[in-house]
């Protein structure tokens, strides 16, 4: 009989790749929750949601094999949670939340990779002496102590900036606290982290450098690194241009972060999840720092492993959720190299007047094999609208694509970009606010 596994806010571009995945003909893959209470809002009543996910499992009539989740926070949260009650595998709540909560997650690193990680210092930011308190020099970044995609972090470079950051993290960060402080009530957390609740926020010292993310796994307590991913900026500004995989980086460098990686999620307990790391490597001074670890798989990397290692690693999600060991191939796709890239504008608020069809969208990925082009915006859509922006720009779509090098991918990406019709009505907005993420935390 198949194995039944329930995965959390499951929409169709990743269903797909789950078909894909080795082994999938002998698993029945179910969506627990409507991906809309996840996609389409910023706001989360947990308590509600692990009750209408507990209705779901117990009104199944099947086995429940195993519970995944690909996402971000909230899913992220709430998965060790569900799986205990129905007694699946899981990473526990602790291990989790000691990556998960920022400033715990650098007393963990502090302890396990100090020369690796910047100064910092959690402060309350309903605290109207919070800048003395906290006690770095200009500039450095802040952002909420549990992240929620690239919300509310900011670069600080004098006092008016901070300013800015704490009128909008009053205003705001309680749609990321108030779900935060639910998850932290299911733990007896230690004194030193206790009274820092999901309203505060964390400093830290600026770290800089070639970004890349570590993905990869620990099963029966063994920590495995699957694959490191460039992530690379467009020139001279800080939003995304494109993920890449595999990585450029010198092998010794890549050594010394799968290093350092088995390092800290040991130190933790992390066991039986999947995980990524960032880090930065400042080539002047040969210096390797980790900005924060994620617990779960980046699902922006799937399509990109999915090219280059025959499946994507949403393999580790599955397997891992089955209680057995990742069936992860390496190099065994179509490509030798595969990027996820940010097709972005970089101007003021505007209307969406005309978005590529449909038909459109297939004339060019059938000339372009391997391309997956995924809009985000239709027409009448106003991009101030849009979620998950950073503050620099908005993206009008993804577009996934695999090439033999980087010179036919670079060449490819353009030629595609040269199809796809976006028009925009432009209104009377600039980016005059101060800096934000910076530092993304994700």
């Amino acid at each position: 009989m198949k194995k039944n596994v329930f995965v959390i806010g499951l929409n169709e571009f990743n269903l797909n790749m789950l078909r894909h995945l080795r082994g999938a003909d002998e698993i029945e893959f179910h969506g627990l929750l409507d991906p809309a209470l996840f996609y389409e809002t910023e706001e989360f009543d947990i308590p509600s949601l692990l009750k209408a996910a507990e209705e779901q499992l117990n009104a199944f009539d099947g086995s429940i094999d195993g519970i995944a989740g690909y996402m971000d926070f909230p899913v992220s949260t709430m998965l060790p949670i569900i799986c205990e009650r129905f007694d699946t595998a899981s990473v526990s709540l602790e291990a989790l939340l000691k990556c998960e909560h920022k400033y715990w997650s650098r007393l963990c690193q502090r302890e396990a990779i100090p020369d690796h990680i910047p100064g910092f210092k959690a402060f309350d930011p309903f605290d109207n002496e919070a800048l003395a308190h906290i006690g770095l020099g200009f500039p450095f970044f802040v952002k909420p102590i549990k992240g929620s995609g690239s919300r509310l972090g900011f670069r600080i470079d004098k006092p008016e900036d901070f300013d800015y950051a704490i009128e909008r993290l009053r205003a705001e960060i309680g749609t990321i606290s108030e779900p935060f402080d639910y998850i932290l009530d299911q733990l007896q957390l230690p004194p030193d982290v206790s009274e820092i609740g999901g309203h505060y926020c964390i400093a830290e010292e600026i770290i800089g450098g070639r970004q890349c993310t570590m993905e990869g796994y620990v099963y029966d307590g063994k920590v495995t690194c699957t694959g490191l991913v460039d992530s690379i900026r467009y020139p001279q500004v800080l939003s995304f241009f494109r993920y890449q995989y595999p990585s450029r980086l010198p092998e010794r460098i890549q050594d010394e972060m799968a290093r350092l990686t088995d390092r800290i999620m040991t130190h933790v307990g992390y066991n039986n999840s999947s995980f990524n790391i960032e880090y930065f490597w400042d080539e002047q001074l040969d210096k390797v720092w980790l900005l924060e670890v994620n617990t779960r798989i980046s699902q922006s990397h799937s399509d990109i492993f999915e090219k280059v290692d025959g499946v994507s690693n949403q393999q580790l999600t599955i397997d891992l959720a089955l209680g057995r060991h990742p069936n992860m191939p390496s190099r065994e796709g179509q490509f030798p190299i595969a990027s996820k890239f940010f097709h972005r504008v970089f101007s003021g608020d505007a209307r969406v007047k005309r978005a590529p069809t449909k038909e459109e969208i297939q004339a060019i990925q059938k000339d372009f094999p391997g391309t997956y082009i995924l809009p985000q915006v239709e027409p009448g859509d106003w991009l101030s609208d849009l979620p998950e922006q950073d503050s620099y720009s908005y993206a009008l779509a993804y577009i996934y694509m695999g090439a033999q090098d980087e010179e036919s991918l670079l060449s490819n990406y353009e030629r595609v970009l040269e199809r796809l019709p976006f028009e925009l009505e432009k209104v009377d907005d600039t980016f005059s606010r101060p800096a934000e993420e910076s530092q993304p935390p994700a």
